[in-house]
């Protein structure tokens, strides 16, 4: 064993924000146990899985043009019975990878972000196994692959993933509603909007929605803010582009009738969601979480088949946003809330009560309160390691 008990955090990057939570639970442990775990963030598809599941990272964008096929297998393959046949069938031909990297790795406690690594992680560790933990990314409609009856604990965002993990076949002790894990930077206490307004350079006399894609600029964005934007009003917008550099270039060479906002990929989206009225994005958990936290209504005009299906649901019935697909309908959505400013308000207030900002370092406190039942007491003399908070 090494000196430092090392924890194994597993995820891809096909899409749900896999990466993203891990690096926030990660944040959280090197911010409350410094120098105290050895941490390996493994993408293991890219790193580990035989061809061509090596290549799912890469191809996930272009499987992201075909929504209607991704549902179609999605809905599919989410059932108990049939998660079981799949990960019983894919064993073969994945058990020799799964087997090297936990021979690379040798962890003393695994932590699986992405639903379709833990079934062949459990597997390849065997009988005598460190302790193995599942962090959700999604929100409601939960694939049947993140609950597997022999992990430790399965830690999800909201009570809707704690039921469907109950009917699924888990036990109650293994389950715990914990919220999605995001950056500390996305988990700050509500600022002054008005001082964020004059950083920013947004006019501070209008309301301002915030207009997002993702980190890809997915999405009929152009048409969306050119259909906000077209109805005037007093408003202003914040599109951002993200990393779609084609669609940067199209919103900045285009004349605009209200005060607008245009920018690539950007580091403050935290100030950005808090300084915003309204945000209008496609239901990603993520951005959900994010905008929660940030005491941000939202608009939805998409969603992924599958597992951000119920996002809206969840959305509309906590009434902290609207479902309003295609650019008309999400134009007249904000125009609708934003001629409402107490309902508005209502709305953000209803935001903040139901976030769960402290999800990373509940789940950074788990993993601690695990390792240390785990692990061997200190050497007599040794420093002894601080406990859990």
């Amino acid at each position: 064993m090494s000196e430092q008990p090392r924890i194994l955090f597993l995820f891809s990057d096909t899409g749900g924000g896999h990466r993203s939570a891990a690096e926030a639970v990660i944040e959280a442990l090197e911010r409350a146990y410094p120098n105290r775990y050895d941490i390996r963030l493994v993408d293991a598809f890219k790193e580990y899985a035989p061809r061509p599941l090596n290549y799912l990272p890469a191809s996930y964008p272009f499987m992201m043009r075909a929504p209607r096929a991704w549902g179609l297998g999605y809905r599919i393959s989410n059932g108990h019975g049939r998660a079981r046949a799949l990960t019983g069938i894919a064993w073969p031909y994945v058990r020799a990878a799964a087997r090297r990297l936990l021979a690379d790795t040798k962890p003393d406690l695994v932590v699986s972000v992405h639903p379709v690594l833990v079934a062949p992680v459990i597997r390849a560790l065997g009988r005598d196994r460190p302790p193995v933990l599942t962090v959700v990314t999604d929100l409601v409609t939960t694939h049947a692959l993140w609950y597997h009856h022999r992990v430790d604990l399965c830690l999800v965002p909201t009570e809707s993933a704690r039921q469907r993990a109950l009917a699924f076949g888990m036990r109650p002790e293994q389950v715990d509603v914990v919220g999605l894990p995001v950056s500390e930077r996305f988990c700050q206490p509500v600022s002054d909007p008005l001082r964020l307004r004059q950083e920013l350079g947004w006019p501070p006399d209008r309301p301002m929605v915030l207009v997002v894609g993702g980190g890809e600029g997915m999405g009929p964005l152009y048409e969306i803010a050119r259909a906000l934007a077209s109805k005037g009003g007093n408003l202003g917008l914040a599109v951002v582009a993200g990393r779609n550099t084609r669609l940067q270039a199209q919103l900045e060479a285009t004349a605009w009738e209200v005060p607008t906002f245009i920018y690539g990929f950007e580091r403050r989206m935290p100030q950005m969601m808090q300084a915003a009225s309204l945000l209008v994005t496609k239901a990603g958990p993520g951005t959900v979480t994010e905008a929660l936290n940030a005491g941000l209504p939202m608009v939805l005009y998409s969603y992924l088949p599958g597992q951000e299906e119920g996002n809206v649901g969840y959305v509309v019935d906590q009434g902290v946003g609207l479902w309003a697909p295609g650019p008309e309908r999400t134009a007249n959505a904000v125009s609708s809330w934003l001629s409402g400013p107490e309902e508005l308000k209502q709305a953000a207030a209803t935001c903040r009560r139901i976030a769960r900002p402290d999800a990373a370092k509940r789940v950074a406190e788990v993993i601690a309160s695990t390792l240390s039942r785990r692990l061997p007491s200190p050497a007599p003399g040794a420093q002894s390691p601080r406990t859990p908070v």
